[in-house]
Protein backbone atom coordinates (compact mmCIF):
# COMPACT_ATOMS: atom_id res chain seq x y z
CA UNK A 1 0.00 0.00 0.00
CA UNK A 2 1.10 3.54 -0.30
CA UNK A 3 2.92 5.08 2.51
CA UNK A 4 3.21 8.98 2.82
CA UNK A 5 5.75 10.72 5.92
CA UNK A 6 5.47 14.36 6.80
CA UNK A 7 7.10 15.82 9.12
CA UNK A 8 7.27 19.45 10.89
CA UNK A 9 9.06 21.22 13.20
CA UNK A 10 8.16 22.76 16.63
CA UNK A 11 8.41 26.75 17.50
CA UNK A 12 9.03 28.88 19.73
CA UNK A 13 8.26 32.63 19.46
CA UNK A 14 10.62 34.56 20.84
CA UNK A 15 8.93 38.37 20.79
CA UNK A 16 5.27 39.31 20.24
CA UNK A 17 3.34 37.33 22.62
CA UNK A 18 -0.06 38.00 22.90
CA UNK A 19 -0.10 41.41 20.35
CA UNK A 20 0.55 39.08 17.95
CA UNK A 21 -3.14 38.62 17.73
CA UNK A 22 -3.65 42.37 16.73
CA UNK A 23 -0.77 42.46 14.41
CA UNK A 24 1.94 43.01 16.03
CA UNK A 25 5.24 41.17 14.31
CA UNK A 26 6.50 38.42 15.94
CA UNK A 27 10.10 36.74 15.84
CA UNK A 28 9.39 33.31 16.00
CA UNK A 29 11.71 30.19 15.01
CA UNK A 30 11.80 26.52 14.70
CA UNK A 31 13.14 24.19 16.72
CA UNK A 32 15.30 21.06 16.28
CA UNK A 33 12.22 19.16 17.78
CA UNK A 34 9.01 18.22 16.07
CA UNK A 35 6.51 15.58 14.81
CA UNK A 36 6.41 12.89 12.20
CA UNK A 37 3.12 11.60 10.84
CA UNK A 38 2.78 8.51 8.80
CA UNK A 39 0.14 7.82 6.34
CA UNK A 40 -0.77 4.50 4.75
CA UNK A 41 -3.56 3.65 2.58
CA UNK A 42 -5.26 0.12 3.63
CA UNK A 43 -8.77 -1.89 2.15
CA UNK A 44 -10.56 -1.47 5.01
CA UNK A 45 -13.69 1.14 5.88
CA UNK A 46 -11.82 2.28 8.93
CA UNK A 47 -9.32 4.94 9.45
CA UNK A 48 -6.89 3.86 12.52
CA UNK A 49 -5.20 6.01 14.62
CA UNK A 50 -1.82 5.72 16.48
CA UNK A 51 0.07 8.30 18.54
CA UNK A 52 3.50 7.66 20.26
CA UNK A 53 5.67 9.64 22.80
CA UNK A 54 8.49 10.92 22.48
CA UNK A 55 10.54 7.47 23.70
CA UNK A 56 8.48 5.57 21.59
CA UNK A 57 5.55 4.74 23.77
CA UNK A 58 2.12 4.76 22.52
CA UNK A 59 -0.05 6.65 24.30
CA UNK A 60 -3.35 6.91 22.07
CA UNK A 61 -5.04 4.96 19.53
CA UNK A 62 -8.58 5.22 17.98
CA UNK A 63 -10.74 4.18 15.30
CA UNK A 64 -12.90 5.56 13.09
CA UNK A 65 -15.21 4.48 10.57
CA UNK A 66 -15.93 5.92 6.84
CA UNK A 67 -19.66 5.67 6.19
CA UNK A 68 -21.29 7.54 3.00
CA UNK A 69 -18.64 10.49 3.32
CA UNK A 70 -19.33 10.79 7.05
CA UNK A 71 -16.55 10.11 9.41
CA UNK A 72 -17.86 8.24 12.85
CA UNK A 73 -15.62 7.30 16.49
CA UNK A 74 -15.88 3.93 16.01
CA UNK A 75 -14.42 2.61 19.59
CA UNK A 76 -11.55 4.42 21.63
CA UNK A 77 -11.24 3.66 25.22
CA UNK A 78 -12.73 6.19 27.89
CA UNK A 79 -9.51 7.91 28.91
CA UNK A 80 -8.52 8.31 25.33
CA UNK A 81 -11.99 10.05 24.43
CA UNK A 82 -11.74 13.61 24.35
CA UNK A 83 -8.43 13.25 21.98
CA UNK A 84 -10.50 11.36 20.26
CA UNK A 85 -13.12 13.67 20.05
CA UNK A 86 -10.39 16.23 18.91
CA UNK A 87 -9.59 14.48 16.15
CA UNK A 88 -12.66 13.58 14.66
CA UNK A 89 -13.57 17.54 14.70
CA UNK A 90 -10.02 17.87 12.55
CA UNK A 91 -11.13 15.16 9.75
CA UNK A 92 -14.78 16.67 9.84
CA UNK A 93 -13.09 20.29 8.62
CA UNK A 94 -10.28 18.17 6.41
CA UNK A 95 -14.01 16.95 4.67
CA UNK A 96 -15.44 20.34 4.34
CA UNK A 97 -12.49 21.69 3.06
CA UNK A 98 -12.05 18.75 0.58
CA UNK A 99 -15.37 16.94 -0.09
CA UNK A 100 -15.52 12.86 -0.50
CA UNK A 101 -11.75 13.53 0.24
CA UNK A 102 -11.71 10.78 2.91
CA UNK A 103 -12.80 7.46 0.99
CA UNK A 104 -10.51 4.68 1.59
CA UNK A 105 -9.27 3.37 4.95
CA UNK A 106 -6.45 4.70 6.16
CA UNK A 107 -3.38 4.23 8.79
CA UNK A 108 -1.88 7.46 10.64
CA UNK A 109 1.18 7.05 12.54
CA UNK A 110 2.29 9.85 14.32
CA UNK A 111 5.50 10.39 16.64
CA UNK A 112 6.43 13.21 18.77
CA UNK A 113 10.26 13.90 18.66
CA UNK A 114 9.89 16.12 21.85
CA UNK A 115 8.38 15.37 25.72
CA UNK A 116 4.32 16.35 25.55
CA UNK A 117 4.96 18.69 28.17
CA UNK A 118 7.47 21.03 26.61
CA UNK A 119 5.03 23.27 25.30
CA UNK A 120 6.72 23.39 21.54
CA UNK A 121 3.23 22.26 19.22
CA UNK A 122 2.06 19.05 19.52
CA UNK A 123 -1.16 20.26 18.12
CA UNK A 124 0.83 22.91 15.44
CA UNK A 125 2.66 20.53 13.98
CA UNK A 126 -0.21 17.36 13.84
CA UNK A 127 -2.45 20.33 11.92
CA UNK A 128 0.41 21.04 9.08
CA UNK A 129 1.29 17.40 8.78
CA UNK A 130 -2.55 16.40 8.19
CA UNK A 131 -2.75 19.59 6.05
CA UNK A 132 0.11 18.60 3.78
CA UNK A 133 -1.07 15.24 3.61
CA UNK A 134 -4.64 16.57 2.47
CA UNK A 135 -3.01 19.35 0.20
CA UNK A 136 -5.17 21.87 1.89
CA UNK A 137 -4.26 25.42 3.86
CA UNK A 138 -2.65 24.88 7.27
CA UNK A 139 -3.92 28.54 8.55
CA UNK A 140 -7.70 27.52 7.85
CA UNK A 141 -7.59 24.29 9.51
CA UNK A 142 -5.92 25.51 12.32
CA UNK A 143 -8.67 28.48 12.74
CA UNK A 144 -11.42 25.95 12.36
CA UNK A 145 -9.82 23.80 15.07
CA UNK A 146 -7.54 24.86 18.04
CA UNK A 147 -7.53 28.50 16.98
CA UNK A 148 -4.47 31.16 17.46
CA UNK A 149 -2.60 33.40 15.73
CA UNK A 150 -1.11 31.17 13.22
CA UNK A 151 2.89 31.77 13.87
CA UNK A 152 3.41 28.36 15.18
CA UNK A 153 1.86 26.82 11.77
CA UNK A 154 4.08 29.10 9.79
CA UNK A 155 7.33 27.86 11.91
CA UNK A 156 6.25 24.37 10.95
CA UNK A 157 5.43 25.07 7.47
CA UNK A 158 8.13 26.97 6.71
CA UNK A 159 11.09 25.05 8.81
CA UNK A 160 13.29 28.77 9.67
CA UNK A 161 13.15 31.58 11.72
CA UNK A 162 10.62 34.23 10.35
CA UNK A 163 8.89 37.15 10.97
CA UNK A 164 4.93 36.59 11.76
CA UNK A 165 2.19 39.21 11.33
CA UNK A 166 -1.60 39.16 11.01
CA UNK A 167 -2.22 41.96 8.19
CA UNK A 168 -6.19 42.30 7.98
CA UNK A 169 -6.45 38.71 9.71
CA UNK A 170 -4.34 36.98 7.18
CA UNK A 171 -0.43 35.43 8.00
CA UNK A 172 2.12 37.29 6.40
CA UNK A 173 5.57 35.35 6.82
CA UNK A 174 9.00 36.42 5.93
CA UNK A 175 11.75 33.97 6.34
CA UNK A 176 15.08 35.60 7.80
CA UNK A 177 18.41 34.74 9.05
CA UNK A 178 18.54 34.62 12.47
CA UNK A 179 21.39 32.81 14.53
CA UNK A 180 22.97 35.48 17.00
CA UNK A 181 26.70 35.96 16.54
CA UNK A 182 26.09 35.47 20.93
CA UNK A 183 24.14 32.45 20.50
CA UNK A 184 26.31 30.77 22.72
CA UNK A 185 25.06 33.17 25.28
CA UNK A 186 21.44 31.95 24.53
CA UNK A 187 19.94 29.20 26.31
CA UNK A 188 16.65 27.59 26.98
CA UNK A 189 15.37 26.29 30.11
CA UNK A 190 11.79 24.35 30.89
CA UNK A 191 9.98 25.73 34.09
CA UNK A 192 8.59 21.84 34.71
CA UNK A 193 4.67 23.59 34.37
CA UNK A 194 2.11 24.67 32.51
CA UNK A 195 0.11 28.33 32.87
CA UNK A 196 -3.10 28.70 32.73
CA UNK A 197 -3.13 31.80 30.62
CA UNK A 198 -6.54 32.73 30.27
CA UNK A 199 -6.94 36.03 32.66
CA UNK A 200 -3.96 37.50 31.07
CA UNK A 201 -5.24 37.39 27.29
CA UNK A 202 -8.57 38.55 28.82
CA UNK A 203 -6.84 41.14 31.05
CA UNK A 204 -4.71 41.82 27.19
CA UNK A 205 -7.85 41.68 25.26
CA UNK A 206 -10.09 44.07 26.94
CA UNK A 207 -8.05 47.13 26.19
CA UNK A 208 -8.99 49.24 24.03
CA UNK A 209 -7.87 49.98 20.22
CA UNK A 210 -5.99 52.96 20.58
CA UNK A 211 -3.92 51.03 23.57
CA UNK A 212 -3.57 48.08 21.12
CA UNK A 213 -2.53 49.93 17.79
CA UNK A 214 0.22 51.65 20.18
CA UNK A 215 1.28 49.02 21.97
CA UNK A 216 1.37 46.37 18.75
CA UNK A 217 3.93 49.53 17.15
CA UNK A 218 6.14 49.14 20.52
CA UNK A 219 6.33 45.60 20.09
CA UNK A 220 7.10 45.46 16.32
CA UNK A 221 10.07 47.68 16.37
CA UNK A 222 11.76 45.63 19.62
CA UNK A 223 10.78 42.87 17.21
CA UNK A 224 13.04 44.68 14.17
CA UNK A 225 15.80 45.12 16.96
CA UNK A 226 16.11 42.32 18.28
CA UNK A 227 16.66 40.69 14.82
CA UNK A 228 19.50 42.93 14.13
CA UNK A 229 21.60 43.98 17.84
CA UNK A 230 24.85 43.10 17.23
CA UNK A 231 25.82 42.07 20.76
CA UNK A 232 24.61 40.01 24.04
CA UNK A 233 24.37 43.38 25.99
CA UNK A 234 21.75 45.23 23.64
CA UNK A 235 19.95 42.07 23.25
CA UNK A 236 19.61 41.57 26.90
CA UNK A 237 18.50 45.66 27.04
CA UNK A 238 15.72 44.62 24.41
CA UNK A 239 14.82 41.68 25.90
CA UNK A 240 13.91 43.15 29.42
CA UNK A 241 12.45 46.45 27.62
CA UNK A 242 10.00 43.51 25.74
CA UNK A 243 9.19 41.70 29.27
CA UNK A 244 8.37 45.12 30.63
CA UNK A 245 6.33 46.42 27.99
CA UNK A 246 4.22 42.81 28.45
CA UNK A 247 4.57 43.18 32.42
CA UNK A 248 2.97 46.48 32.22
CA UNK A 249 -0.04 45.29 29.28
CA UNK A 250 -0.86 42.18 30.65
CA UNK A 251 -0.66 43.38 34.62
CA UNK A 252 1.56 40.56 35.15
CA UNK A 253 5.19 40.39 36.99
CA UNK A 254 7.83 39.07 35.04
CA UNK A 255 9.20 35.64 35.30
CA UNK A 256 12.19 36.87 36.23
CA UNK A 257 10.81 38.73 38.79
CA UNK A 258 8.17 36.15 40.20
CA UNK A 259 10.92 33.10 40.13
CA UNK A 260 14.19 34.56 39.37
CA UNK A 261 14.65 37.90 40.84
CA UNK A 262 18.28 37.55 42.01
CA UNK A 263 19.48 35.89 38.59
CA UNK A 264 22.29 38.31 37.74
CA UNK A 265 21.59 38.05 34.01
CA UNK A 266 18.23 38.71 31.68
CA UNK A 267 15.37 36.22 31.64
CA UNK A 268 12.16 36.16 28.80
CA UNK A 269 9.46 34.43 28.38
CA UNK A 270 8.49 32.29 25.33
CA UNK A 271 4.91 32.50 24.30
CA UNK A 272 2.39 31.92 27.14
CA UNK A 273 3.37 33.81 30.48
CA UNK A 274 4.59 31.41 33.38
CA UNK A 275 4.93 28.01 31.42
CA UNK A 276 6.98 25.81 29.19
CA UNK A 277 10.62 26.72 28.28
CA UNK A 278 11.74 30.50 28.78
CA UNK A 279 14.91 32.35 27.50
CA UNK A 280 18.12 32.62 29.59
CA UNK A 281 21.13 34.63 28.64
CA UNK A 282 24.71 33.52 30.33
CA UNK A 283 27.37 31.26 30.24
CA UNK A 284 27.42 27.78 32.02
CA UNK A 285 28.44 28.99 35.11
CA UNK A 286 24.67 30.60 34.81
CA UNK A 287 23.46 27.43 33.87
CA UNK A 288 24.00 26.05 37.36
CA UNK A 289 21.72 28.74 38.94
CA UNK A 290 18.61 27.08 37.22
CA UNK A 291 20.24 23.59 38.18
CA UNK A 292 20.31 24.36 41.99
CA UNK A 293 16.67 25.48 41.77
CA UNK A 294 15.58 22.50 40.49
CA UNK A 295 15.24 23.30 36.76
CA UNK A 296 17.18 20.00 34.89
CA UNK A 297 15.69 20.61 31.28
CA UNK A 298 17.88 22.83 30.31
CA UNK A 299 18.95 23.30 26.54
CA UNK A 300 21.58 25.55 24.63
CA UNK A 301 21.10 27.15 21.73
CA UNK A 302 22.43 24.79 19.11
CA UNK A 303 20.39 21.95 20.65
CA UNK A 304 17.25 24.09 20.48
CA UNK A 305 16.98 25.99 17.52
CA UNK A 306 16.79 24.98 13.41
CA UNK A 307 18.79 27.45 12.14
Amino acid sequence: MDKQVFYSPGKLLISGEYLVLDGAKALAVPTKFGQELRVEKTDSPYITWKSNLHNGNLWFKTQFKIKAGKIQLRKTEQKDKAVSQRLLQIFEEIEKIRPNFLQNGLEFESSLGFPQNWGLGSSSTLINNLAEWAEINPYILLQNTFGGSGYDIACAKHKTPLFYQLIDKNPIVKEINFKPDFSSELFFVHLNRKQNSRDSIQHYKNQNLAEKDKNCQEISGLTEEILHCKTIKACEKLLRNHEEKLSEILNTRTIQEELFSDYSRQIKSLGGWGGDFILATGREKEKTYFQEKGFSTILSWEEMIKS
